[in-house]
Formats: C-alpha cells, sequence, structure tokens
C-alpha cells in the first residue's frame, strides 16, 4: 500500500475516534476509573483516542504503540506532554521481540496474533482484511512498564487477539482495567478473565462495541461473564471486559 493510501487510512481512523460528542461520552466513562493525578496505561494507543481522555481527566498517562506510523502521530499529539511517556512497542508475556503484522487498510487490526489472523479468515464481518505485511518489534510486559512508570490506577488493554499474552505479563491486580474480546475469539477472553481471577479479581462488567455503557447494570463474577460472552450472537462482534477490585466501579449509572 502507498504512503498516501495509509494516510488515508489513519485518517479515516482519526475521524471515528475523534467524532464530535465522543471525548464527552469517554471522558464520563472513564471518571469512575480515573482522577487528576493518577496513572493510566494505554496498551494499544491506536491513534491515542483513550490517551486523550486519560489526560483530560488530569491522569498520567503510558501509552504504548507498536504500528511506526501511529507511534509517530502520537508523537505529534502527545510528544510535548511532559505527562504522556510513549512507548513504541508490544506487550506480550515475556520481554523480548515478536513479529506485528500489519493490515494497512486498517490499522485498527494490527496484530501480534497469528490466531487471531486465523480466527478472522472467512469470518462473516471480516471480509477483505489482508495482513500484508510483518514487522519485528521489541517486547515488553505490563510488569516491566510498573517497574519503570509505577503502579497504574486504570489499564486499557486493546491488543487484537493478544490480549491473554499481555495479562500473562501481569503478577500483581492493578486497581482497575480492560480488556477488548470479540466474538471470533470468545476463547481468549475465557483465558483472560480466568487470569484475571488468578490475580484476585472477583468483578467484571462489560461494553459492547464503543457503547461506553455498562451492558450490566451490576457486576458479574467471571463465570457469568465467560457465560454471557460465550452467549453474544456472532454479530455483538467485540467489547471490552472491564475489571475492578473495587464493585462499585462496575455498576450501570
Amino acid at each position: 500500500m502507498s504512503s498516501a493510501a495509509a494516510a488515508a487510512a489513519i485518517g479515516r481512523s482519526l475521524r471515528i475516534y475523534y467524532a464530535p460528542g465522543r471525548a464527552a461520552r469517554l471522558d464520563a466513562f472513564h471518571a469512575r476509573f480515573l482522577g487528576a493525578g493518577d496513572l493510566a496505561f494505554d496498551i494499544g494507543a491506536h491513534v491515542g483516542d483513550r490517551a486523550a481522555s486519560f489526560r483530560r481527566l488530569g491522569a498520567r498517562v503510558v501509552a504504548v504503540e507498536p504500528q511506526p506510523r501511529l507511534a509517530r502521530l502520537l508523537r505529534l499529539l502527545f510528544g510535548r506532554d511532559p505527562d504522556v511517556a510513549l512507548v513504541p512497542a508490544l506487550v506480550g508475556a515475556a520481554e523480548g521481540e515478536a513479529v506485528l503484522r500489519l493490515n494497512t487498510a486498517n490499522p485498527m487490526v494490527a496484530t501480534a496474533s497469528a490466531a487471531f489472523i486465523a480466527a478472522a479468515s472467512g469470518a462473516p464481518g471480516w471480509e477483505g482484511q489482508v495482513w500484508d505485511a510483518a514487522l519485528p518489534r521489541p517486547v515488553t510486559t505490563l510488569d516491566a512498564l510498573i517497574a519503570v512508570h509505577g503502579v497504574p490506577a486504570f489499564a486499557k488493554i486493546d491488543v487484537e487477539g493478544h490480549e491473554a499474552a499481555v495479562l500473562a505479563g501481569l503478577s500483581r491486580p492493578l486497581r482497575a482495567l480492560s480488556f477488548e474480546f470479540t466474538t471470533i475469539q470468545r476463547a481468549v477472553a475465557r483465558d483472560c478473565l480466568d487470569r484475571l481471577s488468578a490475580l484476585g479479581y472477583r468483578a467484571f462488567n462489560a461494553c459492547l462495541g464503543e457503547s461506553m455503557v455498562f451492558a450490566h447494570a451490576a457486576p458479574l463474577d467471571a463465570a457469568a461473564m465467560a457465560e454471557w460472552i460465550a452467549a453474544l450472537p456472532h454479530t455483538a462482534n467485540s467489547g471490552d471486559v472491564y475489571a475492578s477490585l473495587d464493585p462499585a466501579r462496575l455498576h450501570r449509572e
């Protein structure tokens, strides 16, 4: 894909994630997890809309994004902000190096998970997606990021099928976190829930798509959340599971 076409794809993401009115919805939702002076991790920062929301709430941010074009965009957006640390790397179970597979027509779905690409192949709603480039990238872990930057009050994890590997690199519970799930890889969500249960989380809720509205009036336990995800229609496509050590943060308002 040409540089112009890749830039156009990023432009589409910017229009989607910085659409009028979206910032206010993000901020109102994230305020249950973050306040002034807190630290947030944005794992899979993409075009930085979540990082921008965290900053508007007064939180310091570590934004992790392995795609070089998006990392450059994040430097343009946040490079002069001393309260944003930019990390151009993958996050996984152990430090090292891994291959990032790029979808230059749709930078929202770059992934380090070959299983994610296999699951998307031929799946309804994923027609036409092509991962047309591969790039070796350094891998850090949540534990390593914590050692450098401190313990976050909230971590958002959106890494296209690699979420369980990211959580495998965390050895302590955070106050709250979220991970993306998809209906083409429900087993990944189960693995994430198992890992979070082992870390001590007992309360979960979820948002479908980009709704920023909890699907459940009150939090569920891990087993009930896994059952709910298993029962979703394929057309639900994706969402985010939220876990907190404080169940009160997970009630629908």
